[in-house]
């Protein structure tokens, strides 16, 4: 299934990677990102989910890497970030 509204979507994966970005593909074979960083620092004081409520902080650190593609099976927890939520 292709995302046609681009949701912004926090991605834990294996080993310990975290990114964000919008969501364009979502599918047995591949969840895909575009505009992606790897969150570097989370800078909260809540929790990842504060980022999905909030957005960045001041503190977070952002690692843009364009695109990011991983295995659903590779997914160890999916949170969709609150609408108007700025992200660089």
């Amino acid at each position: 299934m292709c995302c046609t509204d681009k949701a912004r979507t926090i991605l834990v994966l294996q080993r310990g990677w975290v990114v964000v970005g919008h969501l364009i593909q979502d599918d047995a074979e591949k969840v895909r990102l575009e505009n992606a960083s790897v969150i570097r620092q989370w800078g909260t004081k809540r929790g990842l989910g504060q980022l999905a409520l909030e957005g960045p902080t001041q503190q977070t650190q952002l690692d843009p890497c364009g695109f990011v593609e991983a295995h659903p099976a590779a997914i160890v927890l999916r949170m969709p970030c609150a609408e108007g939520t700025k992200w660089v």
